[in-house]
């Protein structure tokens, strides 16, 4: 029977009251179509009974006493029947003892129902010596078929509320894993909620459908920023059709982009950056299932980006006049010979580490030039191999000092169109950093090939190679590996992402590939002719 007390005593009351509504319409029988020659004293008897144990079940709290005290009723109904039965035999009222039978197998199974129709058979025998009627074949009905069938009945009764119970007990465990599953994911979604709202930066989560159904405190607080709510205000009505084409509209009809810097201006003039970043969100199925906008302010970081590029651009262009100006004097000064060997060779060292500190000053210009505004080309006819002799003639005698072999036995001669200068640039970086990352008698070798679309230039080197975690950042701006800045070598990190920027603007790419304490490798491609790629 069900646990919970109400709903245990209401079942016993309803039990009680529908045997009492069957024993009623059996009185209502009798009284319409007259008591008939049985005993009205033993029929009344039953009826009391009847409506005994009708109002026992219904003023008594059957949950607050023993379990088994509520067999009471079933066996109060077993005597009425009886007594109803034993004063109307005509009637057949033999099939009443179903309900008590089927309500004792439900309360003590196999032993309930084995006693109920014992006596339920006991009673029948007793009846017949009672009256002193024959065994004959038509008694058989009550002495055999009746009991036979009241077990049936009870067996079946029997196995359904078993069953019922272990539907009960599978439906309560899926209820408490249910509930248990729904509180963990509601204690993540506030612990979600919860991150969502410490972190500093916007959070938008739109659907498939483009409604935004999420927004974190962060967004919110940027919508009210005069300088970034054109940017960061959301549609009132869903999308709508929008005029302009701010990240977040463009998130909101479905697209994605990396990071964009949106520079924005508020009534009163005072300008911000805002960086938004769309990502696609995807069901498991692999099916697209809405997008997160994240928005941050940038303002501040952009500032001194742009505040370190002018001074580094600034202290570079005053220190390159002065410089040009100390170059000029060391090589009079060493091209008019008359000096002690030492000094000469002092002027050499400073005319080398000068020429050196001329080149770092040239690349930080143009990493500054580059961030201000875009490399111009001047393309025309360009043969490549004169470029890179030209590049290993001027480094060769760097090379030499370290005894580090340069190999160009498999350059081929080809031309394309191109910016020669760019090229050269391009060429000396690659190179001068195979000799400048190599190991002390390393070789470099370089290979030139081309079809008749495309140019590859290959540069391969014996040296220190780098790290793994470190190649994603090579064309940084201003970024050495770890091991680079804690030895002598000296570098400004400019250098390949200069002359990645060079072949892409060409139509091409230059991409590395290394392994840290064997070397490095760069295939720089480029196309013949731009215009006809």
């Amino acid at each position: 029977m069900d646990t919970d007390p109400a709903t245990q005593d209401r079942s016993i009351v309803l039990t009680q009251l529908l045997f009492g509504a069957a024993a009623l319409t059996v009185f209502t029988t009798v009284m319409v179509f007259g008591p008939g020659e049985g005993s009205s004293v033993t029929f009344y008897l039953g009826l009391l009974l009847t409506f005994a144990a009708c109002l026992a079940a219904i003023l008594m709290r059957w949950s607050a006493h023993a379990p088994h005290l509520v067999l009471v009723l079933p066996v109060l109904d077993i005597f009425a029947i009886a007594c109803m039965r034993h004063a109307q035999p005509e009637l057949g009222l033999g099939l009443l003892w179903v309900f008590p039978v089927l309500w004792i197998s439900t309360l003590v199974g196999v032993v309930g129902i084995t006693a109920s129709v014992i006596s339920i058979c006991a009673l029948v025998v007793a009846e017949f010596a009672l009256r002193g009627l024959p065994v004959t074949l038509s008694a058989m009905q009550t002495l055999i078929f009746l009991p036979i069938t009241l077990v049936f009945v009870a067996v079946s009764g029997r196995l359904h509320t078993r069953r019922n119970r272990a539907q009960r007990l599978l439906l309560s465990k899926q209820s408490g894993l249910l509930e248990g599953a729904l509180a963990q994911a509601r204690r993540q979604e506030e612990l979600l909620a919860e991150v969502l709202n410490t972190v500093d930066f916007g959070v938008v989560r739109i659907d498939k459908s483009g409604q935004i159904n999420m927004v974190n405190e962060a967004q919110m607080r940027m919508q009210l920023d005069e300088r970034l709510a054109d940017a960061t205000a959301l549609p009132a009505g869903g999308t709508g059709e929008f005029a302009a084409a701010t990240p977040l509209q463009r998130a909101m009809r479905g697209e994605k982009f990396e990071p964009e810097t949106v520079w924005l201006e508020a009534p009163n003039g005072e300008k911000a950056a805002l960086s938004v970043t769309a990502r696609h969100l995807h069901s498991k199925l692999g099916e697209y299932d809405g997008s997160i906008v994240v928005s941050r302010d940038v303002t501040a970081e952009v500032m001194a980006l742009r505040d370190r590029d002018d001074l580094v651009a600034s202290v570079s262009h005053e220190l390159r006049t002065p410089l040009t100006s100390v170059l000029g004097y060391l090589e009079l000064t060493l091209d008019g010979g008359g000096l002690p060997p030492a000094a000469e060779v002092q002027l050499q060292v400073a005319h080398k580490n000068a020429n050196r500190l001329l080149d770092l000053l040239a690349d930080i210009l143009a990493a500054s030039n580059g961030a201000e505004q875009p490399m111009v080309l001047q393309p025309g006819p360009c043969a490549l191999l004169d470029v890179v002799e030209q590049s290993i003639e001027s480094l060769l005698p760097w090379a030499s000092e370290r005894e580090i072999r340069i190999d160009c036995a498999a350059a081929e001669a080809t031309s394309l169109i191109a910016d020669g200068s760019r090229l050269r640039q391009l060429i000396d970086n690659v190179i001068s950093n195979a000799i400048k990352y190599n190991v002390d008698r390393g070789a470099v070798s370089i290979g030139l090939t081309s079809d008749e679309k495309m140019v590859w230039l290959i540069v391969r080197d014996t040296g220190i190679g780098i790290a793994d975690e470190e190649q994603p950042r090579l064309f940084e701006r201003f970024f050495r590996s770890e091991s680079v800045r804690n030895s002598t070598v000296h570098g400004s990190g400019l250098g390949l992402g200069i002359s990645r920027e060079i072949a892409r603007l060409h139509g091409g790419d230059l991409t590395v590939q290394s392994v840290e304490g064997e070397g490095t490798t760069v295939l720089v491609t480029l196309p013949k002719d731009r215009d006809r790629a």
